[in-house]
C-alpha cells in the first residue's frame, strides 16, 4: 500500500551538512560512484535480536525525493548555495541502486541492512531520510516483537497514538508495531492507510457519562452487541465493575453473544485471577479478559509466567515510543568509492574503538542454517559480482565446504564451520537506476515473515533478559582486506 499520503517527500528532509557537502562535491566535480552501507551497532533493549522495518516507506520516499521550487527558494534565501548548484538540485532525482534485506528480517549488529550504490551526491543527500525512516520503525518493530514473544505469542493491541511522538511518529509506530506482531491498532488513520485491523471499545469517560456503571454497560452492549468489551475499573473492579459486567454479560450470553472485560489499573495479576473466578462462577467461561496500563515486555512476561488468565494485551506508551530505548543505533557509512579507471576502491572508517571500525568494500550478507532449519550464523562476504580484479578469489560460501569465519572486529576470534543446511542471501536488489524492481509485499506478509523468522532462532537468542549473542562474522577474504587497510592506515 502506498504511504506517500503522510510521508514527507521534500528533499529538504535531510541534515544541512549533507547539502553543504553536496555543494562541495559538485564544485570539485566529485560526483563519482559511491557505495554506502546502513547498519546498526548494538541491539536495543539489551536484547538478542532486532526486526528490520521501514523499507517500503523508505523506498516510496526515495522514489519521489525532490526539491520543489519553494524548497529551492528557501535554500537560496540562506545565502549559502550557488545558483548553479541550486539549478542542479532542481533536477535532482535518485538514479542509483538499492540493495536491502527483506522487510521483517531478523537482524543483528554490524551487518548491512541496506546498501546504496549511486553517485556520491545522491547517496549523501538521502542519508538523513534513510536513517530517520529505518531507525524508528526498526526500533518499534523490535519492541513489539519482544512484547509478542513475552506474551507467549498472544494477541497484542497497539494503543499508542496519544503518546507517540507527533502525527508521523504515531503513523510510523502503528505500521512498525503491526510488523513486529501487534494484531491491531487504535489508530484509525493507520488502519485506513495500511490496512491494519482497528481495535478499541470504551474509555472511562463513557461510563462516567451515564447515571450508573450498569447503565453504561447496558448502553454499550445495546449499541455493539457483537463487539462488547466492558472497562471494569472505573469505580471498583471487584465490588462493582465485574458484577455489573456479569449482569449485562449474561443478557448477551442469552442472545448467543460473546463479550469481554478490560482491566486498566491495579494489581493486574490478582485482579485478573479474581475476575476469571467471578466470570467462571457465573457460567461465563467464554468471556475474555484484556489488560492495559503501561505494560511492557518485562511486565507481560512476569504475568505470563505466573499464568495470569489474560487473553489479550493493550500496549501503548512503552511500545510506540521505544520505552527505555530512545533510538535504534543505525548508521550510514561509505564502504567503497570509484577511482580513476572506474574501479571501486574499498574504504574504511578507522577508530580506536574496534567496534566502530567499519567493514570495507561492497558486501553481501549470508544466513547459514543447520540441517534442521535453525539459523546458526550470519556471515558478511565481499560481493564477488563487483570484484574487478580478475585474479581475485571469489568470496563464496558453499554447502559442505568448511571455512573459517572471523569476528567483525578482525581480531583473533573465529570459528570453523561447514554449512549443512540452507544458505540464504539476505541483501537483494530493490531499485535499479532509480526504479523499483520489486513489488511491495503486503503488511500482513511482512508480519508473517517476522513470526516465521523468529521461529528459526533458538530460544536463547530471544530471551527478554540476558540473551545469548548470535554469531555475526566476516569471511577470511573480508578480514584480510580489513586488516590490510588498517595496517596501511597505521603505516605498518
Amino acid at each position: 500500500m502506498q504511504e506517500t499520503g503522510f510521508c514527507p517527500q521534500s528533499a529538504l528532509f535531510t541534515d544541512f551538512y549533507e547539502l553543504t557537502m553536496a555543494q562541495g562535491y559538485w564544485k570539485r566535480g566529485m560526483n563519482h560512484r559511491a557505495v554506502f552501507d546502513m547498519f546498526f551497532r548494538r541491539q536495543p533493549f539489551n536484547g538478542g535480536f532486532s526486526v528490520f522495518a521501514g523499507l517500503e516507506t523508505f523506498l516510496d520516499k526515495l522514489a519521489s525525493f525532490r526539491f520543489s521550487a519553494e524548497d529551492l527558494e528557501y535554500l537560496e534565501s540562506l545565502s549559502y548555495f550557488d545558483k548553479d548548484f541550486l539549478e542542479y538540485l532542481r533536477h535532482f532525482r535518485f538514479s542509483g541502486d538499492v540493495w536491502a534485506m527483506d522487510e521483517g528480517t531478523i537482524v543483528f549488529p554490524q551487518e548491512p541492512l541496506i546498501r546504496i550504490d549511486a553517485n556520491l551526491i545522491e547517496a549523501q543527500i538521502i542519508e538523513g531520510m534513510l536513517l530517520n525512516t529505518i531507525n524508528f520503525q526498526s526500533l518499534i518493530a523490535t519492541k513489539t516483537a519482544r512484547v509478542y514473544l513475552a506474551s507467549g505469542k498472544g494477541t497484542i493491541m497497539e494503543f499508542g497514538l496519544r503518546r507517540a511522538q507527533g502525527p508521523d511518529g504515531a503513523m510510523s509506530a502503528s505500521r512498525a508495531a503491526y510488523i513486529g506482531g501487534a494484531s491491531g491498532t487504535s489508530n484509525v488513520l493507520a488502519g485506513k492507510t495500511f490496512g491494519i485491523p482497528v481495535m478499541g471499545t470504551m474509555a472511562h469517560s463513557w461510563i462516567m457519562s451515564f447515571p450508573s456503571e450498569e447503565e453504561a454497560f447496558e448502553a454499550y452492549a445495546d449499541t455493539y452487541p457483537d463487539r462488547t468489551v466492558f472497562l471494569i475499573d472505573t469505580y471498583d473492579t471487584l465490588d462493582s465493575g465485574i458484577k455489573n459486567a456479569i449482569k449485562v454479560g449474561k443478557k448477551l450470553a442469552a442472545q448467543g453473544k460473546k463479550f469481554g472485560v478490560r482491566l486498566d489499573s491495579g494489581d493486574i495479576h490478582y485482579l485478573s485471577v479474581e475476575v476469571r473466578k467471578a466470570l467462571d462462577a457465573a457460567g461465563l467461561k467464554q468471556a475474555t479478559i484484556a489488560v492495559s496500563n503501561d505494560l511492557d515486555e518485562s511486565i507481560i512476561q512476569t504475568l505470563t509466567a505466573a499464568k495470569a488468565p489474560i487473553d489479550s494485551w493493550g500496549v501503548g506508551t512503552n511500545m510506540v515510543t521505544g520505552g527505555t530505548e530512545a533510538a535504534f543505533t543505525g548508521v550510514y557509512k561509505l564502504a567503497a568509492r570509484e577511482i580513476v579507471g572506474g574501479e571501486l576502491q574499498p574504504t574504511i572508517k578507522f577508530s580506536d574503538n574496534p567496534e566502530k571500525t567499519t567493514n570495507p568494500g561492497v558486501k553481501q550478507v549470508w544466513r547459514l542454517y543447520s540441517s534442521d532449519g535453525m539459523a546458526d550464523a550470519d556471515v558478511m562476504t565481499l560481493d564477488q559480482k563487483l570484484v574487478h580484479d580478475p585474479g581475485a578469489t571469489t568470496d563464496i560460501i558453499r554447502k559442505g565446504i568448511e571455512q573459517a569465519f572471523w569476528h567483525p572486529a578482525a581480531d583473533y576470534r573465529h570459528f570453523h564451520y561447514t554449512p549443512q543446511g540452507d544458505i540464504e542471501q539476505l541483501l537483494k536488489p530493490r531499485m535499479k537506476k532509480g526504479n523499483l524492481v520489486t513489488d511491495h509485499p503486503t503488511l500482513k506478509s511482512i508480519q508473517q515473515r517476522v513470526r516465521l523468522g523468529l521461529d528459526h532462532f533458538d530460544g536463547s537468542y530471544k530471551r527478554i533478559l540476558n540473551p545469548h549473542i548470535y554469531k555475526v562474522s566476516i569471511s577470511e577474504q573480508l578480514r584480510n582486506l580489513k586488516l590490510h587497510l588498517i595496517q596501511e592506515y597505521l603505516g605498518e
